[in-house]
């Protein structure tokens, strides 16, 4: 994504129309296009555990929180769309990537930094999706059970041989070439993501509409009945983690903006920045009412006993053949976007290691293989060892913390500060020459300090809760 790299056609040195100011391909993309990839990229596995924090915080801080989050959401990624070009924001070089937006505005130091944050989220979202995953196929196995012995049958299934298929799965996908190019994948994870977050929905408005009414009060889960007060608070802190995973998006915003990853990104004509405000107030209008819907109808349907995965939790028995499609559309979401987050993370690797090792033939030589019916592949020992070993370390750590609410808590607690709030604030910050105590600096300072205490709390929050839950836990034995 480099634009250095970029040999630039002749017939766009002489204006050819067919090409933009960058030598690419023109753009052809719409703040249509833009709400959309925004939608897709928003609404996904973190949409599941919202009906278990609303139910940990109640009537009250439960949506306030929803809502907190989708303002500094949006008023930061309208920042973001203005640092798609640098140094002017109508005019200024393209940047390509998150990082590269901070490369340029912020300096090394500060790229080194967005680079660790955006590696430590892309590698806790593949272990995520690894425990996710098994999470729902055991779940389908269960409901099952369920519906042919009773719900009284305990149905103890394990999720290991289910993330032992799951890193298979993976192992395979991760040898493909050219993996981002294959955009049909990413279309079938889109459709997989609305189909079973709509199942829940409703699922959750028919028993609410049935008089299936949880146990619900202003405040959530109650002190002396559900919990003590100290699960309370560490409860609600793990809540505010899991929220924050729900809407982080900022990760791949400049890409919808500019790159390849996305097809139709976004033209020139309108300013990029411009369009790009108006799909981030859509898209983020369209993803909370979407929440606020799954949240809110999930806590009225099961209440204070709300699951911490409302499809897998078992709320809901029947009808399990429905319950089962979910599961499994959750299944084939994740495990195209697992390639999708996984891609960087190997991009970045070899990479590095072909310049580091630009003479080693393990590490660059490339062997045609005759693969039945796929034809001839390029295959490299390198890749084929690194991308293995990384698909079984992520499902060995899967193995050791199965627990889908406390990791989803920790990644979203650990990403959304630094990715969200702190890099944007302080683009922001230097670009406009800002007084350094002025009225804005004070406020907007106020507002990075704030959002890193919730991303502590809420981090400390979910340790605690995988520290208890390993307590308890007992390795390689079935699910109960």
């Amino acid at each position: 994504m480099n634009s250095m790299n970029i040999e630039i056609p002749e017939s766009f040195a002489n204006g050819d129309k067919n090409f933009d100011d960058d030598g690419r391909s023109k753009r052809s993309g719409t703040w249509v296009t833009a709400s959309a990839h925004i939608i897709t990229a928003v609404i996904g596995s973190g949409v599941l555990s919202l009906a278990w924090a609303i139910a940990q915080m109640g009537w009250v801080a439960g949506p306030a929180v929803l809502f907190a989050f989708s303002f500094i959401t949006y008023f930061t990624s309208t920042i973001l769309a203005d640092f798609y070009r640098s140094p002017d924001p109508l005019h200024g070089k393209r940047n390509y990537t998150y990082s590269e937006v901070v490369k340029a505005n912020l300096g090394g130091r500060k790229y080194q930094l967005c680079g660790l944050a955006q590696y430590i989220n892309l590698v806790g979202v593949t272990i995520g999706y690894t425990i996710t995953s098994s999470i729902s196929m055991v779940a389908v196995k269960r409901s099952n059970c369920f519906h042919k012995h009773g719900h009284q049958d305990k149905c103890n299934i394990s999720n290991y041989p289910f993330m032992i298929i799951f890193a298979v799965i993976q192992i395979v996908l991760s040898q493909i070439p050219n993996f981002h190019k294959l955009s049909w994948l990413s279309i079938v994870a889109a459709v997989m993501s609305f189909a079973y977050s709509s199942i829940g929905l409703g699922l959750s408005l028919a028993k609410v509409a049935g008089g299936g009414h949880g146990r619900t009060s202003l405040t959530g889960v109650q002190i002396g009945v559900d919990v003590s007060g100290t699960e309370k608070i560490w409860k609600m802190f793990q809540a505010i983690g899991d929220i924050a995973f729900a809407y982080a998006f900022s990760n791949v915003l400049i890409e919808i903006q500019a790159s390849n990853i996305y097809s139709d990104t976004l033209k020139s004509s309108p300013p990029e920045n411009r369009v790009m405000k108006r799909a981030s107030l859509i898209g983020i209008m369209t993803t909370t009412l979407f929440y606020v819907l799954c949240g809110c109808l999930g806590y009225a349907a099961f209440g204070n006993d709300a699951p911490g995965n409302f499809l897998t939790g078992f709320g809901f028995y029947e009808p399990f053949w429905l319950i089962d499609f979910a599961n499994v559309c959750i299944a084939v979401h994740l495990v195209g976007a697992y390639q999708v987050f996984v891609q960087p993370i190997y991009g970045c690797v070899e990479k590095c290691s072909k310049e580091k090792w630009p003479e080693s033939q393990f590490i660059n030589g490339e062997y045609a293989l005759n693969v039945p019916v796929c034809g001839s592949l390029n295959v490299n020992f390198f890749r084929v060892l690194w991308r293995s070993s990384y698909v079984i370390i992520t499902a060995v750590v899967a193995m050791i913390f199965p627990f889908f609410n406390d990791f989803l808590g920790l990644i979203g607690s650990l990403s959304f500060w630094p990715l969200t709030v702190y890099f944007p604030i302080e683009m922001y910050i230097k670009r406009s020459n800002m007084p350094r105590f002025s009225f804005s600096w004070i406020w907007l300072k106020i507002l990075s300090w704030v959002c890193l205490i919730i991303s502590i709390i809420s981090a400390v929050g979910s340790i605690q809760g995988l520290a208890n839950d390993l307590k308890k836990f007992k390795p390689f034995q079935a699910q109960q």
